[in-house]
């Protein structure tokens, strides 16, 4: 028999075996004044390019707020400047509109944005170049400020002026090199994503797959050669056939897909709130119409943010002067008067006015 004796009892000890999550700390990268040059090379440039590209929710999300930041055009005062905006072909086959919006996705995703601009010795403008950011160090003078920037052609770095380099950073804070990547603060919920409909792939996949098998034998090879025949009516959609008794097949155990999705749709709605773009914006799946009116409202000062910090980094770098078109505001659509909204009971003159004789 058994000894019990409660003296023999003993606690766990979670505290040293699971540690607290501590965020890690972050020093912001800065110029060396021990060095005449200090150089900040965009290392994580094709990583986050990689996500872009295979990431459909990164991908509609950046273009979305690209797309609402520039699309619908730009006006300048000065007819000059217009035309020579309107000349532009950057790689031959561009417009200034669409090097607007990629240089504002690149600003996104990347952190960092460059167009060199190429001017006659009058100083009208010729064109302007897209460079790619993987293509790009910038150089930074001992007190911290950029000295100019040089450009890898295969070969060699070659420089470039910085008065001839339109750069746009993005969420760039303290006194930081380089412009903060959309995509950074939003990687780990990115790549849960990937890997839970990663997995929910495979798992949809073998959805057709029997189960599994429990033989009447321990033979190995009776026990193979049953596997294959099952693995081919599988496949090819047909039907098995086995001795009666030889084996029985029980479903895979396995939890609700309704568990996997909510996990799904909640790293989803997370990404979109990092982000910065509303769902509704890149998507209208699962989005009321109080919802998506309600999204865009919200998203109204994000892009027209974007829209003021082109327009500044124009200006302030290139001298160029214009405004980009606003996208209508849907502010109006939210009632604000008692006769709009239809669900909302009477209120008396008298309420509306705080008072200390209530009737």
């Amino acid at each position: 028999m058994a000894t019990l004796n409660i003296s023999s009892a003993t606690t766990t000890n979670f505290s040293n075996q699971v540690p607290d999550f501590i965020v890690d700390s972050i020093a912001l990268d800065n110029a060396s004044s021990n060095q005449d040059e200090t150089y900040w090379y965009f290392s994580n440039a094709q990583k986050y390019l990689g996500y872009y590209h295979k990431v459909s929710a990164i991908f509609n999300a950046a273009n979305a707020l690209a797309t609402w930041t520039v699309s619908r055009g730009w006006k300048a005062s000065d007819p000059e400047l217009k035309a020579q905006l309107d000349h532009v072909k950057g790689a031959g086959k561009d417009s200034f509109t669409k090097m607007m919006w990629n240089h504002q996705v690149m600003k996104v995703i990347v952190g960092d944005a460059f167009m060199e601009v190429k001017r006659n010795k009058k100083g009208i403008i010729l064109n302007m170049i897209p460079i790619s950011p993987e293509r790009v160090r910038l150089v930074f003078n001992k007190s911290g400020m950029i000295k100019r920037y040089d450009t890898w052609n295969g070969a060699e770095w070659k420089a470039i002026n910085k008065d001839n380099m339109l750069h746009s950073q993005n969420k760039l804070i303290g006194d930081q090199m380089h412009g903060t990547s959309q995509i950074e603060p939003s990687i780990d919920d990115i790549d849960a994503i990937q890997e839970a409909l990663s997995d929910e792939r495979i798992i949809k996949h073998r959805d057709k797959a029997l189960g599994i098998a429990y033989y009447q034998t321990d033979k190995t090879n009776k026990i193979s050669y049953a596997n294959q025949q099952i693995e081919n009516a599988v496949k090819n959609g047909e039907m098995v056939g086995l001795p009666e008794g030889t084996v029985k097949i029980e479903p895979y155990p396995s939890r609700s897909s309704e568990d996997r999705s909510g996990w799904i749709q909640l790293l989803d709605n997370r990404f979109y709130q990092n982000f910065g773009v509303p769902r509704s914006i890149a998507s209208s799946d699962g989005t009321s119409e109080v919802g998506g009116k309600m999204g865009h409202v919200i998203f109204e000062p994000i892009y027209t943010k974007e829209q003021l910090d082109l327009e500044q980094d124009l200006e302030g770098q290139q001298a160029i002067i214009i405004k980009f078109n606003r996208p209508p505001s849907l502010g109006g659509l939210v009632s604000e008067e008692e006769a709009k909204n239809t669900g909302q009971t009477s209120i008396q003159d008298n309420d509306a006015v705080v008072n200390l004789n209530r009737e």
